[in-house]
């Protein structure tokens, strides 16, 4: 198997609603794991149902990870890491804009930039950043 990056996000019990989201926006196979179903003890017991591993691999070969953090442990969420979406497949990238926009709060809209490509940005209903590039054909 060869060696890979992708990003693993964690929450406080909003994984699962979290990867069904992405799962819709994205498309591809989800595989939820919760504490309990590994035997994993939790000290609360209203956590033992979330999840303690996802992964959804979708069709484009993207591979995203989450998981839920006990009360337990420190879950240090901060604005320190984004996810970028880039290419110049136009109608799919517009697309997972459309899905991830549901919800959201738009910090830039998915427009001409600068540089000559579309982006965008935007902070999702469950607090990540996702940075969407549109690479344009240039002359």
């Amino acid at each position: 198997m060869a060696s890979r990056l992708n990003p693993y996000i964690n929450f406080r019990g909003q994984a699962r609603a979290a990867a069904e989201f992405y799962q819709a926006v994205l498309g591809g196979s989800l595989q939820m794991d919760t504490f309990a179903g590994f035997g994993m003890p939790v000290d609360n017991p209203d956590e033992r149902d979330w999840i303690m591993h996802a992964q959804l691999d979708t069709p484009a070969g993207f591979t995203l990870m989450v998981s839920d953090t006990p009360s337990s442990m420190p879950l240090n969420a901060g604005s320190n890491v984004s996810i970028s979406l880039s290419g110049d497949n136009d109608v799919e990238l517009t697309g997972y804009w459309n899905g991830l926009a549901e919800g959201a709060t738009v910090l830039a809209p998915l427009e001409m930039a600068p540089w000559g490509d579309k982006f965008g940005m935007l902070t999702d209903r469950f607090g990540i950043t996702w940075l969407v590039n549109i690479a344009v054909p240039k002359n």
